[in-house]
This record gives structure tokens, C-alpha cells and sequence, in this order.
């Protein structure tokens, strides 16, 4: 039992499981990771501010980097009746005495300590998400650049419609992905603001200064406003959303790789390392990591399902329904979503078009329909005149067991037959807008190369703040123990 001054006792066991969870130990030691960080940043700042000695000061920070050291081995058998943050800081309280140890938590509240440790790992989980969908989007590019030639039909509704190639398909990929990526940007620009300083719920009359603990955790500035800071989750909600989104975007992708990549529709293969066979039947090859980037999404959207009705009835203020069960069922999602992508990024590099198959569904199907169609408006035929005259071709070829389609007016017809599909492929570049290739190739190409420019400038930017502070945690040290700092 730990008394709290107010209160004598605590949870029984069973209790504490459900409310605290059970995490393994990698899970604990990124906790514990997160809030030794934001310790540091706020030991610095309060030393700054001369709320707490110096002295006082580096032995709490040796014990921390002891801790940090050793993989936060003395924490990880501690019981946690009332979390993990109280356990550690108890573990210090232990260790350093009362009178250093319970200095810590001057100025602050869990509740800004953890709104903080959440933007980080909000940070963190979407940087990892943002670099992959990169990664991706490099590889889908390097394939349509390669496959742009590559001619196959284009359905709707599950039908032959025009004829592309595999190259633009996959281009036409990396566009919506690149929505995605600008959506999931959004998000990491607005993790800009930390949240410590805000402490329980309306800041507090110590002279802290959040400017400084922002600084060295990465962050612009504080909060706005005390209030909003804890009360709020909505940019794990809304990073959750734009993550689905990519999700959903890689699931039709793979929906459409696994219609083609099978036995009757044969327009694409895979290695024998990226498909699997059957425990009964000896002739499967199953693509069934397709199956998993399909469903992976579901996870996510759920994910926000959950997030979002745990915060529907919160009140706007400190809340466990908000701040504690509603993220929790956050990173699930984002892992699925990061799962989804790298699975993605070997499918697409390993996925393998067969030409002559995808070349015999443009021939045999009529796809070149609108193309004669679209011939006839030139000449001064109303499209929907058009439209009723090739029509009646494409009926007359079915009934003959031809090809190809021919009108009654030769000089429409040209050599009896629409043009080359290479050359019809080409007038549709020609035309430029969103049916161009180069175009839209060198602007999705441009975007991507911005992206990582941008990622990298977050990265860098992180990591000075990440030197700044360990300058910082060395010098306070140093000055108060003479010189002998950590180590």
C-alpha cells in the first residue's frame, strides 16, 4: 500500500491489472524513456528558474542516468499500484531520500507529463509512418517509370474500359498516396506546441518557463492555453484518421494486385518468396501478404472508431476516458497502418506485370471504344451519336468473333481498324492534363523529394534539441558535483 497524505489505500491487484495494464518490458522501457526525457528538460528549466538547487538537481539526474543506462532494469519488477510514473518517482524518492527525490515533481501534474509523453510518441510514430509512406512512394515510382510502357486495361465496375498501362496505374498510386503524405505532414506540423506547463489543469503560480522546456524536448512553444492542453487528444485523433486513409488507399491497391494476380486474370506474379502454398493442395501459390494490406486497415479504422466515441461524452477537462483508454487504442491503429506500408513496399517492387497477358485484355475486349468514338466527334458526330455507332461495331465484332472494330465509313476506320494501342496510349499523353504521364510523373516526383526534405529538416531539428539537452543535463552536473559530470 502507498499512502498519498489524503488517501491509506489502493487497488487490489486484479484492480491494478485492469486499470494499468500489464505492459511488457520494451513497452515500459519507451515509457520510461519518454518521461526521463521530459524529466531532464524540466529539472534544467526549474534549476534555470531557481526552484530547486543544483545540487538537488544533478544527484536526480545521475540517479536518471543511471536508470537510462542500465534499460530501467530496477523499475521493471516494481509493483505500480498507482502506475508507472508513481513507481519511478518513488524509486527516486527511495533512492536520493525525500528531501532530493520529491523535488521532482515541482511545478507540474501527471496530467501535463502526460500530454507531453504523448506528443512525443505521437512524434515519433509519425515520423516512422511519414519516412515508410516516402520509401513507398519512391518504390511505386521507380515501377512506373519502368512499366510506363507496359500496355493493360483499365476497368470499372469490374469491366474492361480503357486502355494505360501498368506504369500509369501505379502513378496514379503514388498521387493518392501523396495526399495521404500531406495529410499525415499536417499532423506533424501541429505537434509544434508541449504541453508541460500546463500542470494539473490551469497551469500554476510557480515561475516556471515552458519556453525552455519546449525548446529542449523539440517543440516551437508551449501550449496556448493550460486547459486545451490537457483536456485534448484531437491531434492523436486526427493523426489516426489521415493514417487510415493511407491505409485504405494500400488496401484498393492490393485489392487490385490480388484480382490480377490470379490464375484467370494473370496480368501480374509474384516470387515465390512473397506468395505461399497450401497445406492440402500442392499447385497453390497464394498471394497472401496481398490479404494482410487488405485487412490491416481495419485495425486503424477501428482504432478511430474507439478513440473517437471514448471522447465523444468526456467533459472538456482532465479525463482518463480521453487521455488514457481513448489513446491507448491509438497506436494499435498506427501500427497496422506502418505494417500495411511495409508490406506494400515489397509487394509493389516484387509484383512482376506479364505483358502478353495484359496485352490480350486490351485485345479482346473492345477497349479501344471511346478512342473511335472520340475519332467520329472530330469529324462533327455528336459523342452520344458516337457512342450509339461504335456500340453497334463492338456488337457486330462479338457476333463475327473479330478484334476489331470497324464502322461503315472507311475513311473513319483509317486501315479498316483504330490505331496502334501504342499510338493510342500515346495520343492520351499527348493530351496532356491528367491523362500525361511525364508531367505528372516529374510533379509527384518533385513532391516526394520536398517531403524528404522536410522530414529531414524535423529530424535535424530534433536532433539538436536532443544535444541541447544532454549540453544542458552535462553542465548542470558538472557545476555541481565539480566538474565530475555523468559517467
Amino acid at each position: 500500500m502507498i499512502a498519498t497524505g489524503r488517501l491509506t489505500a489502493t487497488l487490489g491487484r486484479r484492480s491494478q491489472r485492469i486499470v494499468y495494464g500489464r505492459p511488457d518490458p520494451e513497452e515500459l522501457r519507451a515509457e520510461l524513456d519518454r518521461t526521463t526525457r521530459i524529466d531532464q528538460a524540466h529539472l534544467v528549466m526549474l534549476v534555470d528558474q531557481g526552484l530547486i538547487s543544483r545540487t538537488d538537481a544533478a544527484r536526480i539526474l545521475l540517479a536518471i542516468d543511471r536508470l537510462r543506462r542500465a534499460g530501467f532494469a530496477p523499475l521493471l519488477g516494481l509493483p505500480t499500484p498507482r502506475g508507472l510514473y508513481l513507481a519511478y518517482e518513488n524509486y527516486l524518492i527511495h533512492e536520493l531520500g525525500g528531501d532530493v527525490g520529491g523535488r521532482l515533481h515541482t511545478g507540474r501534474s501527471r496530467n501535463d507529463l502526460k500530454a507531453s509523453a504523448t506528443a512525443l510518441r505521437l512524434r515519433a510514430v509519425l515520423l516512422e509512418l511519414l519516412g515508410e509512406l516516402n520509401r513507398l512512394r519512391a518504390v511505386l515510382l521507380s515501377r512506373a517509370r519502368a512499366y510506363r510502357a507496359t500496355i493493360m486495361p483499365v476497368h470499372t465496375h469490374y469491366q474492361p474500359a480503357m486502355p494505360a498501362t501498368y506504369g500509369y496505374y501505379l502513378l496514379g498510386v503514388a498521387v493518392a498516396l501523396g495526399r495521404d503524405s500531406v495529410a499525415l505532414r499536417r499532423c506533424l506540423d501541429d505537434l509544434d506546441r508541449c504541453p508541460l506547463g500546463a500542470g494539473a489543469i490551469t497551469g500554476t503560480d510557480l515561475p516556471i518557463d515552458p519556453t525552455r522546456t519546449a525548446a529542449l524536448l523539440g517543440f516551437v512553444a508551449p501550449s496556448l492555453h493550460a486547459l486545451d492542453a490537457i483536456a485534448s487528444r484531437d491531434n492523436v485523433l486526427r493523426a489516426l484518421a489521415a493514417a487510415a486513409g493511407a491505409g485504405l488507399t494500400l488496401s484498393r491497391l492490393a485489392t487490385d494486385l490480388q484480382l490480377w494476380s490470379t490464375v484467370e486474370f494473370g496480368f501480374v506474379e509474384f516470387p515465390d518468396r512473397l506468395v505461399g502454398g497450401s497445406s492440402a493442395m500442392p499447385q497453390k501459390r497464394n498471394a497472401f501478404l496481398l490479404e494482410h494490406v487488405k485487412a490491416k486497415p481495419a485495425a486503424a479504422v477501428g482504432a478511430w472508431t474507439a478513440m473517437a466515441q471514448a471522447t465523444a461524452t468526456a467533459p472538456f477537462t482532465n479525463s482518463i476516458e480521453v487521455g488514457t483508454e481513448a489513446v491507448a487504442a491509438a497506436w494499435p491503429g498506427f501500427r497496422a497502418v506502418l505494417d500495411a506500408v511495409a508490406l506494400s513496399q515489397v509487394l509493389v517492387s516484387g509484383a512482376r506485370p506479364k505483358p502478353d497477358r495484359m496485352l490480350a485484355g486490351v485485345q479482346d475486349n473492345y477497349v479501344t471504344a471511346t478512342v473511335l468514338a472520340n475519332r467520329l466527334v472530330r469529324r462533327g458526330v455528336p459523342f452520344r451519336q458516337a457512342h450509339h455507332q461504335v456500340g453497334a461495331a463492338v456488337r457486330s465484332a462479338i457476333a463475327e468473333g473479330r478484334r476489331e472494330l470497324i464502322l461503315d465509313d472507311p475513311s473513319v476506320n483509317g486501315d479498316g481498324a483504330v490505331d496502334s494501342l501504342d499510338e493510342v496510349v500515346a495520343q492520351h499523353r499527348a493530351g496532356g492534363g491528367p491523362g500525361a504521364f511525364d508531367e505528372v510523373f516529374r510533379g509527384v516526383h518533385a513532391e516526394l523529394a520536398d517531403e524528404w526534405g522536410h522530414l529531414n529538416r524535423v529530424r535535424n531539428t530534433l536532433r539538436q534539441a536532443r544535444r541541447d539537452l544532454a549540453a544542458a543535463v552535462e553542465t548542470l552536473i558538472a557545476e555541481a558535483t565539480g566538474g565530475h559530470g555523468v559517467g
